[in-house]
């Protein structure tokens, strides 16, 4: 018999061929291997019928090579075609040619008369239905067919040096040698044992018990991230902390000196936060909002109830530019108020500390009389060399952009100051319960009145559909922003690079003034171009993404995304957001040359709406939880088999669970709740592997 912790290297029962190709996929151990679910099941008591024309999704056909063909082109570049027919002699059949380019080892693998299962999506390219780059196996005879054939098959994520036959083999072999499997979930949220929910997981009788032992797994994944969320947020409320807020006379100046009224929403999470801060308990807050809803101004608001209590601040942002752009935003807002200042980046270094009219009575550090009372700045506010003073609220911009350990070293001290997270993109339910389940939410879900609508056009062709009534409208005073992936151009992508674009619009726009800003510009040129931008002087700023967060000109009203498909859909939605911060209508142009179903499909869910909530929800179905919940910003481990799209009730149910035994035994030390130790265990160990 074997334990799921028996590791793999060295063991007489594994071909030693095996384990490298194991390792890479990140199977080090038995429980590995075994928790190494399939990606999908083909139902191989039957098989799709041969289709006769495109197809919308993949399909599973059994067939015998008729023909094979390889074609070289350019080179080294190879297309090997193997021409399918179908073995049941079906009239209307029609034969698929199953086609690779330059994977030269497929044609040493595929011959005539082989039976083939192959999945993909047939397409028509000509008159030919094909199907590119299959999944396929061949079918042999052998002692292990029962395992491959004629039943509900798994197919796993793979690579080089090990194939679908080899793991079935190898898991099922563990299975059946495999000693007791602890069940590590309530009793009440069972539905059969753990040993059984593997087999069936694997190597289901019937898709029923396919669904259930899927299910029972899941929950087993949900449940022991959900006890990781549960404890850390225990941990975080048992910190010792103190009450940060003063009276609110300071904010009220600030509120008065406006040009404009709070929206409801900001008022609501003033308020939220205003509890928290007054709370001696430590504030773990997540405050999302949509592009332009007014984040800084509750972040700020927060800002100053602390200082007027007499602690100091820090604002952590991800970018030199956006440190920088808060930095002379807060300048402008607060030195009136008499607060001091400073910006602390990777190469700069500077303070507004002009003699304070305003000076709060102070906890006692005699430091704190002339330490600046809000900081600004990156990662450079992690490293010893800045010190604080009575730090009493942090506030993280863009969190997603930084670890988890990142954050824990800025609030790594004692008393633990209150920590206040923004995040601009907005995040769906089902994930605040997993990734954020340890933080209290605040939501603006208000814009402020006045805005502008922002209208977003799809250009299929790369091209815009009027250059020169463009030009025409930014002759009349408008101005806007191109966006570049690339700062400079690359022999390994054709994608457009702000420099060269530079030369391209100058010449086409002038007299029109064009600059360009990126992240290799030195930060006092930086803030020049961006105050030239302010000041009109420029029309047309080529960019990256530099320009992506904190960026607020109300005259820019067009934003042209250059390869467009080459972002990320929240972060496109991120720079969408840079036009439409006037009263004007503004527009955004996607450009792409993509013809990759997958690239339009999101860039039709960007044109379609500017809902934020709406998008990020479009983003998570698209990429799917495991590349949104990251590791290195959650500091959970990632999903292996629960979808949080699919399976929100599981996921609830989980957190009901785990909430309720971590709130009766926090350190999990009562006997019943022994075993999910291990559970913690297992999740917290993906995740320090995951990282490392």
């Amino acid at each position: 018999m074997i334990s799921p912790s028996t590791i793999l290297a060295g063991t007489d029962w594994l071909a030693p061929a095996l384990v490298k190709p194991l390792s890479r996929l990140g199977l080090l151990t038995v429980g590995d291997i075994l928790t190494h679910y399939p990606k999908r099941h083909e139902d191989r008591t039957r098989f799709d019928q041969f289709p006769q024309n495109e197809l919308p999704a993949p399909i599973c056909i059994r067939g015998v090579v008729e023909k094979t063909s390889l074609k070289r082109f350019g080179g080294y570049k190879k297309m090997f075609d193997a021409t399918l027919a179908d073995p049941s002699g079906h009239a209307l059949s029609n034969p698929i040619v199953l086609r690779w380019f330059n994977l030269h080892y497929v044609q040493h693998m595929i011959a005539i008369g082989q039976t083939i299962i192959a999945y993909g999506r047939p397409r028509l390219r000509g008159r030919i239905l094909t199907i590119e780059h299959p999944e396929f196996e061949v079918v042999e005879d052998d002692s292990d067919a029962s395992l491959n054939v004629d039943r509900i098959t798994p197919i796993y994520p793979a690579t080089e040096g090990i194939t679908q036959r080899a793991f079935r083999k190898l898991i099922h072999s563990l299975l059946s040698h495999l000693e007791t499997v602890p069940d590590l979930l309530p009793e009440k949220l069972r539905t059969t044992d753990q040993r059984t929910a593997l087999q069936q997981i694997h190597f289901p009788d019937d898709h029923d018990r396919l669904e259930a032992a899927r299910r029972q797994l899941v929950l087993t994944e949900f449940f022991g991230l959900q006890l990781q969320v549960a404890q850390r947020r225990a941990h975080t409320v048992a910190l010792p902390g103190a009450s940060h807020c003063g009276t609110g006379k300071l904010l009220a100046r600030l509120l008065t000196s406006l040009p404009y009224a709070l929206t409801k929403a900001q008022e609501r999470v003033i308020a939220e936060i205003r509890r928290d801060l007054a709370s001696p308990s430590p504030m773990n807050r997540l405050l999302q909002g949509d592009v332009g809803s007014g984040k800084t101004l509750v972040a700020l608001s927060a800002m100053l109830l602390a200082v007027e209590a007499g602690f100091q601040c820090a604002l952590m942002a991800p970018t030199q530019i956006l440190a920088e752009q808060h930095y002379l935003n807060f300048t402008r807002l607060l030195a009136p108020l008499g607060l001091r200042l400073a910006l602390r980046t990777g190469n700069r270094r500077e303070e507004l500390a002009s003699l304070p009219l305003f000076e709060p009575e102070t906890p006692g550090n005699p430091d704190h009389l002339s330490s600046p009372q809000i900081l600004v700045g990156t990662h450079a506010l992690l490293y010893d060399s800045v010190e604080f003073a009575d730090l009493g609220l942090v506030v993280i911009d863009e969190q997603h952009k930084f670890g988890v350990l990142q954050r824990a070293r800025l609030i790594s001290r004692r008393p633990t100051p209150d920590v206040l997270v923004m995040t601009a993109t907005p995040i769906p339910r089902t994930l605040t319960m997993t990734a954020y389940g340890d933080l209290d939410v605040s939501i603006l879900d208000e814009l402020p009145p006045g805005r502008g609508r922002i209208l977003t056009e799809l250009r299929p062709d790369g091209t815009l559909k009027d250059p020169v009534k463009f030009k025409d409208y930014l002759a009349a005073g408008h101005q806007a922003y191109v966006v570049c992936p690339l700062i400079d151009d690359s022999e390994k992508t054709d994608a457009k690079a702000a420099t060269a674009e530079l030369k391209k619009w100058s010449a086409f726009l002038s007299p029109l003034r064009c600059e360009v800003l990126h992240g290799r510009v030195p930060p006092a040129e930086k803030e020049a171009v961006m105050r030239r931008f302010r000041d009109n002087q420029i029309q047309v700023l080529i960019a990256t993404t530099v320009i992506e967060v904190g960026i607020d000109v109300p005259n820019a009203t067009v934003m042209i995304i250059e390869d467009a498909e080459k972002f990320g859909l929240a972060q496109l939605h991120q720079l969408r957001g840079r036009v439409g911060r006037g009263s004007k209508t503004s527009y955004c142009i996607l450009l792409t040359r993509s013809k990759e179903e997958f690239a339009l499909q999101k860039l039709r869910a960007l044109a379609d709406t500017t809902d934020g909530f709406a998008i990020a929800e479009a983003d998570l179905e698209l990429r799917g939880p495991g590349d949104i919940l990251g590791t290195a910003q959650s500091g959970l481990a990632p999903l292996k088999i629960g979808n949080i799209l699919r399976d929100p009730d599981l996921m609830l149910q989980a957190r009901e669970a785990a909430s309720a035994i971590v709130l009766a035994d926090p350190d999990l030390s009562s006997p019943p709740n022994l075993p999910y130790r291990s559970l913690l265990a297992q999740s917290t160990h993906q995740t320090l592997s995951h990282v490392s």
